[in-house]
């Protein structure tokens, strides 16, 4: 008998994807969750973002499912790093709490897009289909937050602003998603000056939230 010649095309290979999560019950319940999905691999699960800076580029995954609130370096600091390396992996943004100012800080330090935790498989794999295809997934409540602080940033005029080196440091850091309390020990200053600073930088930059803050100093590095 002669052999059979004709065969199907090899299978497509799975979608890589890479978590960054520092909690490790979160973070096997949410690697068994993306294996579980067809057509995606874990690639790699990380527990710090520091790690996650060494270990993501060498695996070149596809996505990057991202927790916002990690220990020492944020996710959002991640994210502007990872960037920077990978500019072609999508980063999604994963957090439990619903908060336009770091949905915006995220989304500025170059997030493809944002889920809640608590989204379903379904949608899950429906979101990193869509980033992957040039989408952006996002709730529909935080697509409109998204859109009105974009819209608030751009009508502001753009005086200069003075600020003074403290200020400055202050303000770096703020827009790398850094708190109040991580400010205070970067700066080796107390949380209560944190918080003068802060206000003397809302003062001089004629802004009202720490989003809008962040959202002048891009504009004005633009």
């Amino acid at each position: 008998m002669k052999p059979n010649l004709s065969s199907s095309p090899p299978p497509k290979p799975d979608i890589r994807v890479a978590l960054v999560e520092d909690k490790p019950g979160v973070r096997d319940s949410w690697t068994r969750l993306i294996n579980s999905l067809a057509g995606f691999a874990c690639a790699c699960a990380c527990t710090s973002g520091e790690e996650a800076l060494r270990v993501i580029p060498t695996v070149k995954p596809d996505v990057v499912l991202m927790d916002i609130f990690l220990p020492r370096m944020s996710g959002i600091e991640c994210t502007t790093q990872l960037k920077l390396i990978l500019p072609k992996t999508q980063v999604l943004m994963l957090t439990a709490v619903e908060d336009d100012e770091l949905v915006f800080m995220a989304l500025v330090a170059g997030a493809d897009g944002y889920l809640l935790k608590r989204t379903t498989p379904e949608n899950l794999r429906a979101a990193m289909l869509d980033v992957l295809g040039g989408g952006a997934p996002m709730t529909s409540e935080i697509a409109r937050r998204v859109v009105e602080s974009f819209r608030k940033a751009k009508a502001k005029s753009k005086p200069e602003v003075h600020l003074s080196a403290r200020e400055e440091e202050v303000l770096i850091l703020l827009s790398k998603g850094y708190s109040n309390k991580e400010i205070a020990s970067q700066l080796s200053i107390g949380a209560e000056t944190v918080g003068s600073h802060l206000k003397h930088i809302y003062e001089k930059m004629h802004v009202r939230s720490r989003a809008e803050a962040v959202a002048r100093y891009m504009t004005s590095k633009a």
